[in-house]
């Protein structure tokens, strides 16, 4: 364990900080709901009947042809209805779930087709009788007895058509995606509804499918609502047999995984490398926390490596069952993860603490791709998860993988990969009990086009899957690397993005603000024909096959990612009962953005909040600190909570509501910082919780279909004139949308309440005078809508919400100890 430098001090962890109090969740002022346009009834209603009866023809046909091959999940039929052009379909009046759950009438999925929204909707065998019945009373206007409509109207004037599916009716992915030829056989992600027996809906659409002549691995992946397989064949095997559709949520294309990159290697002095052995410092016992790579796999003979993992620390998820890197990656990994950038540890004298131990993962063998012998990525992960769980249970371990999707279509979309990650991350299948840490990369950008367009080409190539994963700690890169070779010049400013790098910049506001961090990726360099990679610009790792040499050069945010996982594993070192929400809030928390972040993406004549959040969409919270994630000092101190609430419940005849929220009392020394008057104070928040996710294309309706619960936090203001007063407010704001106006009531905070609430880690940074501080004494931590509470048939409506609080405070004043004050306040004593 590390201990604490001079003038260092180990952070503030303090119990029962917190008070539960009812919670009421008060709606606040909604946006004006979208115009339903005024049709003419008989003649729109009359055209809707007859598609309905249409329809009623194929139902039956359809399930006399299920019955006739025996199927025994979802006899019924699915069916579109398609919004008139630019007004929103009023998709939730679809769901059977607002009105007779017995109909298990289900939205599957919903897409924007141009200027129409299309929704999917599976209809059971003798419930296609609902809609003519909402048709029948929109003709005959119909109403209470006390005169209020009841016609449906609010529904039948926002659709166009009803019509059975197709292909391209249940094809959620890029249209482009989607080949001309219909009898080029591809890769297809198949989501699958699980209605009321999982297990029948895959038997029945495998039984289909392969009847058509489609190849189906024996692999799923499962979540709360979906199961997600693979298939291979053509649009029109699939189209032969059309009850296979009835069997389908939606269809998206399988992805192919990213190149591993080409190392460029450099020769170095064997003495050098015994040299960095006889200075590195390896922690003793089996107590150390591991580093696990999912990756290409490690050869673990170099001899920087075998003392840090033991032969029964490497496993592989392929059949074959080797271990070894053929693809020069994962041990690149493995250098960087344990010693960091090997240029600095072998041009040091000084000696090199190790404090964790690795394991690795052989994930894929090389550049992987669904050609040849398919593989589900979310599978494969969960596998690669399982190994060395199933050796070593009680292991403390960061996982960190920089295996990502070839593309960035999803655009922040949660994919079946990503919401794996999510569901491995919160321990979905346990309720929680063992949550897991995961450091992923955030996706390179290797094209030379892009690299001769930059800065600009940071804001359009993405981040790749899984890297949008909500409870992931996504690592994009930075540099600092600029000495080229004579005749070029770095590409990247020193302190600046890397050119490697990619970002969220071009995703739907509602998506989670990523990368969450940025480290070491290095730079490329260009002359007058252009931008080339240079070895003197990347980092220095262990090479693959050390008998031909030891060291290799390596980059992008695959170093980046290993620099990150090593980081992880040095705070849990340092404090090894700590959560793993909580180590990813304390390396959040402890990132700065460089002078060339802030000049790129926060000129000083637009820090308004929305330049903000561009600047986190491109550059995280900056590049962490070691130094700040582990020590306080006197003038900046952080503080450590970890706790949990219920933030849902049910009651008997009633739907789910909002149960309770946490009231965190800050310990500030009130006195001390009234005296210091109009000194300049910078407090941090970080809120960090694990969501398990509920993946379909529903959730491009609404944001709460995907994360099981949201939390929100607040602080306390000098307008809260007591405690009370702060809690009524809290309750009454609770149910903002992020579309509603800032409140300018508080005006400091980098984000403000409408940026900072995306994904599972909030944080904000506020600044105002410490004599303002003083009067905020309290943090409010409170729920706001997820689907255990939007959707009660699942029954997950009490579920705990765990999460992490880290709050920090500081001042440029040195002469001030903040951290004693506070320290004396919470009754801890800190010896150093």
């Amino acid at each position: 364990m590390p201990v604490p430098p001079r003038n260092k001090r180990r952070h503030l962890l303090p119990q029962g900080t917190s008070t539960t109090s009812p919670f009421t969740a008060h709606a606040a002022n909604r946006p004006t709901k979208p115009a339903v346009p005024d049709l003419p009834r008989q003649v729109h209603g009359q055209a809707l009947q007859g598609q309905i009866a249409r329809l009623a023809d194929v139902a039956v046909a359809t399930q006399a042809r299920q019955a006739e091959l025996g199927l025994t999940s979802g006899m019924g039929v699915q069916i579109q209805f398609a919004s008139q052009p630019d007004v929103e379909l009023a998709v939730q009046s679809l769901s059977a779930e607002r009105g007779n759950p017995r109909n298990h009438i289900e939205v599957l999925s919903v897409r924007r087709d141009g200027d129409q929204t299309i929704a999917n909707v599976f209809v059971p065998e003798g419930k296609l009788a609902h809609f003519e019945g909402y048709v029948s009373d929109y003709l005959d206007e119909k109403k209470t007895k006390a005169g209020v409509a009841r016609d449906h109207k609010a529904l039948i004037n926002t659709i166009a058509a009803i019509e059975p599916v197709e292909i391209r009716t249940l094809w959620t992915d890029e249209p482009a995606l989607l080949p001309e030829d219909r009898d080029e056989a591809f890769w297809w992600e198949v989501w699958l509804p699980v209605r009321d027996d999982r297990d029948a809906v895959i038997v029945d659409f495998r039984t289909l499918m392969q009847r058509a002549g489609c190849e189906i691995p024996n692999k799923q992946i499962a979540f709360p609502e979906r199961t997600v397989v693979l298939m291979r064949g053509s649009q029109a095997q699939v189209q032969t047999s059309l009850l296979g559709l009835n069997c389908v949520a939606e269809f998206r294309r399988a992805k192919e995984t990213a190149d591993f990159f080409d190392s460029m290697g450099v020769e170095e002095q064997r003495d050098w490398q015994q040299d960095l052995i006889q200075r590195t410092q390896i922690a003793a016992g089996e107590d150390a926390p591991r580093l696990c790579l999912l990756d290409s796999g490690v050869n673990r003979g170099h001899d920087l490596l075998a003392p840090l993992m033991a032969e029964d620390d490497m496993y592989s998820v392929e059949k074959a069952g080797r271990t070894d890197d053929e693809a020069n990656h994962g041990t690149g990994m493995a250098g960087l993860g344990a010693y960091g950038d090997l240029a600095d540890a072998v041009a040091s004298a000084a000696p090199i603490p190790v404090y964790h131990r690795l394991e690795s993962v052989r994930l894929l063998r090389g550049a992987g791709a669904n050609a040849g012998e398919p593989e589900l990525h979310a599978q494969l992960f969960a596998e690669a998860v399982s190994r060395p769980e199933i050796s070593y249970p009680h292991r403390k371990r960061i996982f960190c993988s920089a295996v990502t999707a070839a593309d960035y279509r999803d655009r922040g979309r949660p994919s079946s990969w990503s919401a794996q990650v999510d569901a491995l991350s919160a321990d979905a299948d346990n309720d929680g009990q063992f949550p897991r840490l995961f450091v992923l990369s955030a996706g390179n950008t290797n094209e030379v086009e892009a690299w001769n367009t930059y800065p600009d080409s940071l804001s359009t190539n993405l981040i790749h899957d899984p890297g949008q994963a909500w409870n992931a700690l996504t690592v994009g890169a930075c540099t600092a690397k600029t000495t080229a070779h004579a005749g070029y010049e770095a590409v990247a400013a020193e302190g600046g993005l890397s050119p490697y790098s990619t970002t969220s910049a071009a995703w739907q506001s509602a998506w989670p603000l990523k990368p969450d961090v940025v480290m070491e990726g290095g730079n490329v360099a260009r002359d007058a024909f252009g931008a080339i990679g240079m070895d003197s610009l990347q980092l220095l790792s262990t090479h693959h096959q050390p008998r031909e040499r030891v060291f290799t050069t390596f980059n992008a945010t695959s170093a980046a990612a290993a620099l990150c996982g090593k980081l992880a594993a040095e705070i849990a070192a340092e404090y090894p009962q700590m959560r793993p929400e909580t180590i990813r809030a304390l390396i959040v928390h402890s990132a700065e953005w460089t002078g060339e972040m802030r000049r790129a993406y926060l000129p000083a004549a637009q820090r308004g909040k929305g330049a903000y959040a561009k600047l986190i969409r491109h550059c995280g919270w900056g590049e962490p600190s070691l130094d700040r994630a582990l020590w306080s000092v006197s003038n900046s101190l952080t503080l450590v909570i970890e706790d949990a609430l219920r933030p849902y419940k049910k009651e008997r005849g009633a739907g789910p509501a909002s149960r309770e929220m946490n009231l965190h009392a800050l310990p500030w020394p009130r006195e001390e910082l009234e005296a210091l008057q109009g000194l300049p104070v910078q407090m941090r928040v970080t809120l960090s919780y694990f969501i398990e996710p509920n993946p379909s294309a529903r959730g491009s309706v609404s944001k709460y279909h995907y994360p099981s619960h949201r939390l929100r936090f607040d602080v306390q203001r000098p307008l809260d004139a007591t405690t009370a007063d702060f809690v009524a407010r809290v309750n009454a704001a609770a149910e903002r949308d992020d579309e509603d106006p800032l409140n300018a009531a508080d005006p400091n905070w980098y984000l403000g309440e409408r940026q900072r609430h995306r994904g599972s880690l909030h944080q904000d940074v506020w600044e105002g005078t410490a004599a303002d501080l003083a009067s905020r004494g309290f943090i409010a931590v409170y729920p706001a809508a997820g689907w255990w509470r939007t959707r009660p048939g699942l029954e997950r409506f009490d579920g705990v919400a765990r999460y992490s609080l880290v709050v920090s405070i500081k001042t440029e004043q040195n002469q001030v100890d903040l951290y004693n004050a506070i320290a004396n306040q919470i009754g801890i004593v800190n010896v150093v």
